[in-house]
């Protein structure tokens, strides 16, 4: 299944599971507000962001009243200032209280992931490095953590452990070599991406001789990396494994790496401030 096609699937079931989780039977607070009553309500962000999360909070109230009306200021990718208001909505007041939580909950995550990738995007946007996530995702958002990093301006080499070879230390123990991994995945499924693990400086012949589709460095220094690059000379795509803090990235910058693999980037969230009040409509 493709990218697209999974995430839409996976949009539609993380609604329904929003609901549940928080909704379940009914939210009997709000039975506190007559049926009729209708109310208008406004998401505002309280900080700069990359906005994530639209598909997500479209789907959600479709499931929850498909008559609330939503008008949506910003996308999807879009830079919002401080103290922006990003989506307007009508309808039913019971409606709009019932949803309001996992529709911020949503926005907030998958906004604060695009809006670190983005920073450390444009940190190294004059270096031509990329920036890729791993699989290191917050349990039950894998394809929304990816699309959100995509929404950043990121990149990721895989979705999980069926749609790309990453071969490490045990793989290569139990092939033999390195070589002997490469070839063997090329068997396996030759339409397939093939990477390779090295944590020694001396393995990254073996690795492009294997003719590896790429080759990350893990525990390599700075100082390790740059003479990685420069031994490679561009004849094989080269990452390295970094934190996402500036410092880490600044570090490596000037190295001649292709991409930085950053751990931390959808493993460790801040989410970014939201509010969505509303105001009930005149009885």
């Amino acid at each position: 299944m493709k990218f697209q096609e999974a995430l839409a699937e996976d949009i539609r079931i993380s609604a329904a599971r929003l609901i549940t989780e928080d909704i379940g039977p009914g939210d009997i607070t709000s039975q506190l507000v007559p049926g009729h009553r209708e109310a208008d309500a406004h998401i505002m962000v309280h900080e700069a962001t990359i906005l994530c999360g639209v598909p997500w909070v479209e789907e959600l109230f479709r499931r929850l009243d498909p008559t609330i009306r939503l008008e949506w200021a910003h996308f999807d990718g879009n830079r919002v200032a401080a103290d922006t208001a990003i989506l307007t909505l009508h309808g039913a007041a019971r409606s709009l209280l019932a949803g309001r939580e996992a529709a911020l909950n949503v926005l907030r995550t998958l906004s604060a992931t695009a809006t670190r990738t983005r920073h450390c995007v444009d940190l190294l946007a004059d270096h031509g490095i990329e920036i890729i996530a791993t699989r290191q995702t917050l349990p039950g958002m894998r394809l929304a953590q990816k699309y959100a990093v995509q929404c950043g301006g990121g990149f990721s080499h895989r979705t999980g452990l069926h749609d790309a070879f990453l071969i490490e230390a045990a793989h290569v123990a139990a092939c033999g070599n390195i070589a002997r991994a490469v070839a063997e995945a090329r068997d396996i499924a030759g339409e397939l991406t093939v990477g390779v693990v090295i944590d020694r400086p001396d393995e990254l012949e073996a690795a492009v001789a294997a003719r590896a589709d790429f080759v990350r460095l893990e525990c390599f220094t700075p100082a390790q990396v740059a003479e990685a690059a420069r031994r490679n000379a561009g004849r094989v795509r080269l990452e390295a494994l970094s934190a996402s803090d500036e410092t880490a990235l600044q570090g490596l910058a000037d190295t001649g790496i292709d991409r930085l693999v950053l751990h931390d980037l959808t493993a460790s969230v801040r989410a970014i401030g939201m509010s969505m009040p509303i105001t009930l409509d005149e009885a």
